[in-house]
């Protein structure tokens, strides 16, 4: 697994924990985020295994198909992680 810095590890766990979660494959979600679906599952496994790391404007997708704030993604704490998914349930 090469992660280089604590916030793509932190990118990683979040995005395969949610996506987990979910229930979606990685091909479904990459498919949802509007990656091609050819390498859907492969670009996904990637980010998720810190080979290669999502673009922010990638991110974003990723948390808009998961239907999350991107924040979550990106929170290292997971208590913080919690709260941003509450306080997205409790402003719809």
């Amino acid at each position: 697994m090469k992660i280089t810095n604590k916030y793509r590890s932190i990118f990683c766990l979040r995005l395969k924990h949610i996506r987990l979660e979910r229930g979606l494959s990685q091909k479904e979600l990459g498919k949802l985020a509007g990656i091609d679906e050819f390498v859907a599952s492969t670009r996904i496994n990637r980010y998720e295994q810190g080979i290669h790391e999502a673009s922010l404007d990638t991110a974003g997708r990723l948390a808009e198909a998961l239907d999350i704030p991107l924040a979550y993604l990106y929170a290292e704490d997971d208590k913080l992680a919690e709260v941003i998914l509450k306080y997205k349930k409790n402003k719809l």
